[in-house]
């Protein structure tokens, strides 16, 4: 066997980029090469190039394990799958038994997104699917997701308050764009990574591009683009101040506020304040350059945006979002060629959610009416920053066990030291990953997950879905996430809830499609395809946005909502105000006295989350953590390039 064409099996939360397989004499994976008639994949990133190291790396988990030295340290004896099922199902209906159910939790990160344990354990009601149901049949309420921190307020909250609609179910037409501002984000380390490459050609094609963000990124050093420094977390005022001037200067879209959008007047109200002097002030970008932006904006052929979660990370991160939304709205750039647009839904493959389960009681959750506005939109999924409060200080109850799936809590939340405080107080505590995490330091019980390579399952793009074949045999003892899962729910009393094996899984996804899983056997390279609807724009005028048919957008009045209902109905405010984060010079400047520098954080490109820790060629290019620093604030300190250096915050060094 020398090649197969397939779908690369390392980031799970990825849509699935095509690959062509080279395999060695032993029919291992040797290397892979871009697939250049795959929806997606047509450059690899990083990750994908060190495929062999990932799949064969001597750090991968080969068999179950069993804790045998104290907790805090990574001292385990091998075991079986049985006794290790065993161990799991007796100790957690032990708990049932005396302490409730909803005592066990279960928390998923995106080392566990692969396609069907997302769409098959997707909580019933939820518009993300962050988090598993796998344990609401056991009784408990209590699952969590890594979107509670990240990517929920851009790709499910804003959107959905503001238009009715996903982050998902919009796109930015960079290809026709004369104008682009990448705001917050870094599409050179995204993955997959065809979108610097559109920015890329777009330059070329003599777009203006705009980046807004603290950083200089690879897209600020793009040809003909332009970096906008920004005060890190003071983006929502920006996007006042740019609604500002066109409201001043009556270039906003007239006749789109007044047949269609809800709030304005009260929205123009409140932005008369952000004047460009006052937002200068704020984000430290030239009053100048304020106005000229606001008018590029509103004056271009096409203005799109190129945003992820940066804009997050912050105390009003829904509302920087919503702002940003209103401005584009505003300036009559929404669902026109070149703009910031929505996908036709009619050039969905339909995947089956009829099945879904849904929560068994949200009112024994641990959020308990917290969050009101997440668990509205994430099924009634708990908070998983409530996680620490309940495990240590039983408030308002004890959690006494957790299942985490592909995750690490304690590199992927602030405080790693609360989490590990926590994790310690488990009386239970199951993980299952590729490799050791730092939460399997304090694991009762470790699990071998299989890479996507060697499982069967599928991928979708929009209007069409291809079957994921499997590339090798699963490695050692190794069992695919969703085979650990399915079997756990058997053995817990609830196994026929979940397809059982892939016959059952492809017929349970396409049983709502209008497509069968003998059409996808027999399609070329297994490959079915919806014809698509063409596009249309301003949709909202032609009843292609509401679940009705009717004109307008899918919220509860119809209209875009500058003024949302639902976070008036919550008790917050209606429009997207700015607020001052909380450890800010201009917040808090005795403390910013003692901190004087803005400590943000991500990922580490290749490592992908707490997945791929410790994979040679990662190590060989990057064999410490890296702090990047501006040279001027550097030089103020002495620092340079390739010293040692110590970080030091309110909450630990």
């Amino acid at each position: 066997m020398d090649k197969r064409y397939g779908i690369c099996g390392i980031c799970f939360h990825s849509p699935g980029c095509g690959v062509i397989v080279h395999y060695d004499k032993d029919n291992k994976i040797d290397r892979l090469e871009p697939d250049p008639d795959a929806p997606l994949g047509k450059i690899l990133c990083p990750i994908a190039n060190s495929a062999r190291q990932i799949i064969y790396s001597e750090k991968r988990l080969k068999h179950p394990l069993k804790r045998v030295g104290a907790k805090g340290t990574y001292e385990f004896e091998k075991i079986s799958w049985d006794e290790a099922f065993d161990i799991i199902v007796n100790k957690l209906n032990e708990l049932k038994e005396n302490y409730g159910p909803e005592t066990v939790g279960f928390y998923a990160g995106t080392g566990s997104y692969e396609r069907s344990f997302k769409d098959v354990f997707q909580l019933k009601g939820s518009e993300t699917y962050l988090a598993s149901s796998i344990l609401f049949p056991f009784g408990s309420p209590n699952t969590f997701g890594v979107g509670a921190p990240c990517y929920t307020s851009l790709g499910v909250l804003a959107p959905k308050l503001t238009m009715g609609c996903l982050h998902i179910d919009m796109f930015s037409d960079v290809d026709n764009s004369d104008l682009i501002l990448v705001w917050g984000t870094d599409p050179s380390t995204s993955t997959p990574p065809e979108m610097f490459e559109r920015l890329k050609a777009a330059s070329e094609e003599g777009a203006e591009i705009i980046v807004i963000d603290p950083r200089k990124t690879k897209a600020a050093g793009l040809e003909g683009s332009e970096w906008l420094t920004i005060r890190p977390g003071s983006d929502g005022a920006l996007a006042l101040g740019l609604s500002h001037i066109l409201i001043r200067d009556n270039l906003y879209d007239k006749h789109f506020v007044e047949n269609w959008t809800l709030g304005f007047d009260e929205f123009s109200e409140y932005v008369k304040d952000f004047t460009p002097e006052y937002v200068s002030k704020i984000t430290g970008i030239d009053k100048n350059r304020i106005e000229r932006l606001a008018e590029s904006i509103a004056e271009a052929e096409g203005a799109s945006y190129v945003m992820y979660t940066g804009l997050e990370y912050t105390k009003s991160g829904v509302q920087n979002i919503r702002a940003v939304m209103v401005l584009w709205a505003l300036a009559g750039q929404l669902d026109v060629e070149g703009g910031r647009c929505f996908a036709r839904r009619e050039n969905r493959i339909p995947i089956c959610k009829s099945k879904q389960i849904a929560t068994p009681d949200s009112e024994k959750s641990i959020a308990k009416g917290k969050f009101p506005v997440y668990s509205l939109f994430c099924g009634n999924e708990p908070h998983a920053g409530l996680l620490p409060k309940a495990i240590i200080d039983s408030d308002p109850y004890k959690i006494r066990a957790m299942l985490v799936y592909g995750a690490s809590l304690i590199t992927s939340w602030p405080n790693p030291g609360l989490w590990k405080k926590a994790l310690q107080e488990l009386d239970f505590l199951v993980t299952m990953d590729l490799q050791l995490t730092a939460d399997a330091a304090y694991a009762d019980i470790v699990l071998p997950a299989t890479t996507a390579f060697e499982q069967e399952s599928y991928c979708y793009y929009g209007s069409s879905l291809r079957l994921r074949e499997k590339l090798i045999e699963p490695l050692y003892e190794a069992k695919p996430g969703y085979e650990i899962l399915t079997e756990l729910a058997k053995r817990l009393g609830y196994g026929h809830l979940y397809p059982q094996n892939q016959k059952e899984l492809l017929e349970y996804i396409l049983s709502e499609s209008g497509f069968t899983t003998e059409d996808l056997m027999k399609a070329d390279r297994h490959v079915i395809r919806k014809p698509n609807t063409r596009m249309e724009y301003k949709k909202w005028e032609k009843g292609l946005l509401r679940s009705d048919g009717e004109p307008g957008f899918d919220t509860p009045s119809g209209k875009f909502e500058i003024k949302s209902t639902i976070l008036e109905k919550y008790g917050y405010s209606g429009i997207p105000k700015y607020e001052e984060s909380i450890e800010t010079s201009v917040s808090n400047p005795e403390l910013f006295e003692q901190y004087p520098l803005v400590l943000g954080t991500g990922p580490f490109k290749p490592d992908m989350k707490s997945c791929l820790r410790a994979i040679p060629a990662f190590i060989e290019k990057f064999p410490y953590p890296v702090v990047q620093m501006n040279e001027a604030d550097a030089a103020k300190r002495d620092i340079k390039t390739g010293d040692r250096v110590s970080i030091k915050t309110v909450r630990g060094s």
